[in-house]
């Protein structure tokens, strides 16, 4: 069978800083090393594929130590590519977006309609404060980490997630919490680490860089990301204040 390889990285990016110095250097370079080593992720992504295919085609069987194989390249090579996508999403925090006053529960469906929670899970808003100045890119990405990050670590098959948002002065705050397993305090801070899992990657899926893109965008425009335990009970709630916006 003839396969097609996928396209070559996008040879219009900017090439990077003669001198990497500052932090913006580095996030190019994160932003341009990501970009061109997914283009060969992508062609790892079919192999697998076209592996069985020609396989089938030959007549021969795909099982034993042959399948476990194809699905440990399967697995893996996803992960790769997870992880690729979340170091671009990390590099493009706070660029090229217009900082204006976005509408919190737009925002929130726009993002509930794409993560699709499970059927047993409810997620309950009670947003006192219903704008927020900031990138719309940014507060998609941070709604989504928010969300998501209480749905992979929640230990059952339902579950209740309570969005609230209101002001505190100057800032405006947003809160995610869950009634899941919760996490340990002594662990509360490294969630927040690039990269960062607090269970093995073949017990839960993830590149480990949600709460690391909260953060950023948390301080990026003058403010704060913690995580405290549930005022709900069982479980973990995650404060993200929003002050001044960034130049």
């Amino acid at each position: 069978m003839q396969h097609q390889t996928a396209p070559a990285a996008d040879s219009t990016v900017a090439p990077l800083p003669a001198v990497a110095g500052s932090s913006q250097d580095i996030e190019d370079f994160i932003y341009l090393i990501s970009h061109d080593v997914r283009a060969s992720v992508r062609a790892l992504l079919e192999l697998p594929q076209w592996i069985a295919e020609d396989l089938q085609e030959a007549g021969i069987p795909i099982e034993g130590s042959v399948a476990s194989s194809i699905e440990m390249m399967n697995r893996h090579t996803g992960r790769l590519d997870r992880m690729l996508v979340d170091l671009l999403t990390y590099s493009r925090i706070g660029r090229m977006q217009e900082v204006r006053e976005i509408d919190l529960t737009e925002a929130l469906d726009q993002v509930l309609e794409e993560v699709q929670p499970p059927a047993g899970f409810e997620v309950v808003r009670s947003l006192d404060c219903d704008t927020v100045t900031m990138g719309e890119r940014d507060l998609l990405t941070l709604l989504d980490a928010l969300i998501r990050n209480a749905i992979k670590h929640h230990d059952k098959e339902h579950g209740r997630i309570v969005v609230t948002s209101h002001r505190d002065g100057t800032k405006t705050v947003i809160r995610v919490a869950d009634d899941g397993p919760g996490v340990e305090e002594r662990f509360r801070e490294k969630v927040f680490g690039a990269m960062r899992t607090l269970r093995p990657r073949d017990e839960v899926e993830g590149s480990g860089m949600g709460l690391a893109h909260v953060r950023k965008i948390a301080m990026l425009y003058g403010g704060s990301a913690r995580m405290e335990s549930s005022p709900y009970g069982r479980g973990c709630m995650v404060d993200v204040r929003i002050g001044v916006s960034h130049n």
